[in-house]
C-alpha cells in the first residue's frame, strides 16, 4: 500500500486564501469561510490521489497538476512525500509564473 501524501501550503496559497474569503466577506462573510473551507477540502482529497487534477496548460510541467471548483483553480505540486498547494486563483486567469516560481526552485 502507498504511503499517503502531505498537504503542505505555501505561502502564497494561504495568502490567496485570505484574499478570496476577504473578497467574498464583502457581501457574505459566514459564505465567504463556507467557500475557504472547501477550497481546502477539495485539495486535501489529494491525499488519496494526487493525479486527479489535470497538468497545468500553461506550464505543461508532468508533476504541477490543478483541480478546478466552482470559478477557482488550485494549482499543486506533487513530490515525493508531499503535495505542495501552490496557488489558488479564479478560473478565468491565466497561471503567472512568478507567483509559484519561489515554491518550484
Amino acid at each position: 500500500m502507498r504511503k499517503k501524501l502531505k498537504i503542505l501550503w505555501t505561502r502564497e496559497a494561504l495568502h490567496r486564501l485570505q484574499e478570496i474569503e476577504e473578497y467574498i466577506s464583502r457581501d457574505n462573510p459566514s459564505v465567504a469561510i463556507e467557500f475557504v473551507e472547501k477550497l481546502i477540502s477539495v485539495a486535501e482529497t489529494l491525499v488519496d490521489n494526487p493525479q486527479k487534477g489535470r497538468i497545468v496548460p500553461e506550464l505543461t510541467i508532468e508533476n504541477i497538476c490543478e483541480l478546478i471548483h466552482k470559478n477557482y483553480r488550485i494549482v499543486y505540486l506533487i513530490k515525493k512525500s508531499s503535495i505542495d498547494i501552490l496557488t489558488v486563483f479564479e478560473r478565468h486567469q491565466l497561471l503567472k509564473k512568478e507567483e509559484i516560481s519561489k515554491s518550484i526552485n
